[in-house]
């Protein structure tokens, strides 16, 4: 008995009147290269490889998503819009949180400690359009609709960036 019939569950192993018939392997034509990709022989292949459904597809191909590849997109550009919002809204926090607040600066703060460098390194007073003066305004009069639009860009480009939009 051959094994294939063994391994297919053919013929019977204990039946001593069945004749053993000849190996499978000997009945089948063997597989030339000028077969067809559907196995019939003497034709030679026509066509892309077909895929394992039969659609005619690459199987080396990568797998169709059925248009997940947008919804990828629009949460990245979420995020991108996100990150703009956040920068904008972050700025007025940061600077209150450093002691750039609308009743002027904080004692002993951050900001205290960079007005007094600023001071003494212009002789006496802070020199007008300076960081100092600039976080100060910002922090007692908050971000004007310029500054907000140029912010809220710089933050959407950046998570842009980051997130590969």
């Amino acid at each position: 008995m051959s094994a294939k019939a063994i391994e297919s569950g053919g013929g019977d192993a204990t039946d001593p009147f069945r004749p053993e018939s000849p190996s499978d392997e000997e009945d089948e034509p063997s597989q030339s290269s000028d077969q067809a990709s559907d196995g019939s022989p003497g034709k030679p292949p026509q066509g892309p490889p077909q895929g394992p459904d039969g659609s005619g597809s690459d199987p080396r191909d990568p797998p169709k998503d059925g248009g997940s590849n947008f919804s990828h997109k629009a949460a990245k550009a979420a995020a991108a819009v996100v990150g703009g919002a956040l920068a904008v809204g972050a700025v007025p926090t940061v600077l209150g949180a450093v002691g750039f607040t609308g009743a002027g600066i904080a004692a002993s703060s951050l900001a205290a400690k960079m007005m007094s460098a600023a001071a003494i390194a212009n002789g006496g007073g802070v020199a007008a359009g300076s960081l100092v003066a600039t976080f100060q305004s910002v922090g007692s009069a908050g971000l004007s609709l310029s500054s907000r639009v140029l912010l809220g860009s710089a933050g959407f480009a950046l998570v842009s960036l980051v997130v590969g939009l």
